[in-house]
C-alpha cells in the first residue's frame, strides 16, 4: 500500500472527529465573520490540537482572511489546511550518512521498545548495521519484549540483567559497536516519570559516556509518545522537553485514535520535528513523517 493511502486510512479515526466537525461547521455559516473562527477554534480545541495551538492557528486564519480578503466560506477550509502544514514544517537536516546513536525516551506504554525494535528494521531495511541496548534494567520485560523485537529484526542486542546500571550498559553497547564498525546503534532507555530528576541526569550521563566514547557519531534523542493520550502526550512532550537535547519525536498509535490532532499541537509549542509516525503494530509500521502528506489525508 503507498504511503499516503495508509496515512489516510490510518488518519480516518482522527478525520471523523476533527474534519467532519470543520466541514459541519463551515456547512452552517454563510459568511467569514468572528463567529465562525470561535466555532473553528472550539473544533480544533476539543479534536486535542492544545488550546494554545488552536489559538494561533485562528489567528493566523484571521490575518490570512484580512490579507486575501477572503469572504468565501468554502475557502477557509483549505487556507486552514495551509496554516497547519506551515506550522508543522520544521526544518530537515541533510541526509547523514555517518555513524549514529539513537536515545529512544518516553514513559512506559507509549511504545518505546518497540519503536526501538521498529527503528532498527528501518536502518536495516536501509542496508546499514544496527546494533540494539537494553538500557531499560528497571522491567525485566523491557529486557525480553525487545529481544524478542531483536530477534525479529535480525539484529544484536546488548543486554545486561534487571536492576543493572544503565550506563555500564551502554558503555558495553558502545565498544561492541565501536569494535564491530556500527553505522547506527539504538538505545532503549527507561521510562519513569515518577522520579524525574533521576531519570533526566541518568539520560545526560548516557549522553555524557555516548559523546565520551563515540565522539564522531552523530547523536539523537528520539522522545516516543502515545497519539492516543492526546492532550497527555502534550503534557509528557513538556516534561522531556526540558531535556534540551530531544532532537525528534515518534508519535505512535495514529491508526488507532480519535486524537491525532495532538500531533499539530506537539509540533507547534514544544519546536522539536515529528520525525516517525507509528501506523499499525508490524515491524514495518514505522514511517516518516512527512507534514504535507499528513495535511493533504486530513483536510482532502
Amino acid at each position: 500500500m503507498a504511503f499516503f493511502d495508509k496515512l489516510k486510512q490510518s488518519l480516518s479515526k482522527t478525520k471523523n472527529s476533527f474534519t467532519e466537525k470543520i466541514d459541519t461547521v463551515l456547512s452552517s455559516f454563510h459568511k467569514v465573520d468572528e463567529d465562525l473562527m470561535e466555532e473553528l477554534e472550539e473544533v480544533l480545541i476539543t479534536a486535542d490540537v492544545g488550546a494554545i495551538t488552536s489559538m494561533e492557528i485562528i489567528d493566523r486564519l484571521r490575518e490570512k482572511v484580512k490579507s486575501d480578503r477572503i469572504s468565501d466560506v468554502s475557502m477557509v477550509k483549505g487556507v486552514l489546511s495551509d496554516i497547519i502544514y506551515d506550522m508543522m514544517c520544521k526544518e530537515e537536516p541533510e541526509e547523514y550518512s555517518g555513524k549514529e546513536i539513537i536515545l529512544v525516551i518516553g514513559v512506559n506504554g507509549a511504545g518505546k521498545t518497540t519503536s526501538a525494535a521498529k527503528l532498527a528494521y528501518r536502518y536495516k531495511q536501509d542496508g546499514k548495521s544496527v546494533l540494539l541496548a537494553a538500557a531499560d534494567t528497571f522491567r525485566a520485560a523491557a529486557i525480553d519484549q525487545l529481544q524478542v523485537w531483536a530477534d525479529r529484526c535480525g539484529v544484536d542486542l546488548i543486554k545486561q540483567g534487571e536492576g543493572s546500571d544503565p550506563a555500564a550498559v551502554v558503555y558495553d553497547a558502545l565498544s561492541a559497536a565501536k569494535s564491530r564498525g556500527t553505522d547506527v546503534l539504538i538505545v532503549d532507555t527507561a521510562g519513569r516519570l515518577h522520579n524525574k530528576k533521576n531519570l533526566m541526569e541518568e539520560l545526560r550521563k548516557i549522553l555524557k559516556i555516548a559523546t565520551e566514547r563515540f565522539p564522531e557519531a552523530k547523536k539523537e534523542v528520539l522522545l516516543v509518545l502515545d497519539a492516543g493520550a492526546g492532550q497527555n502526550a502534550l503534557s509528557q512532550a513538556k516534561l522531556f522537553g526540558e531535556l534540551d537535547e530531544i532532537t525528534g519525536i515518534i508519535l505512535t498509535k495514529l491508526d488507532g485514535t480519535a486524537k491525532g490532532g495532538v500531533i499539530i499541537g506537539i509540533s507547534s509549542e514544544q519546536n522539536i520535528p515529528v520525525k516517525y509516525i507509528g501506523l499499525g503494530e508490524s515491524i514495518d509500521s514505522l514511517e516518516k513523517f512527512r507534514p504535507d502528506e499528513f495535511a493533504r489525508a486530513l483536510f482532502e
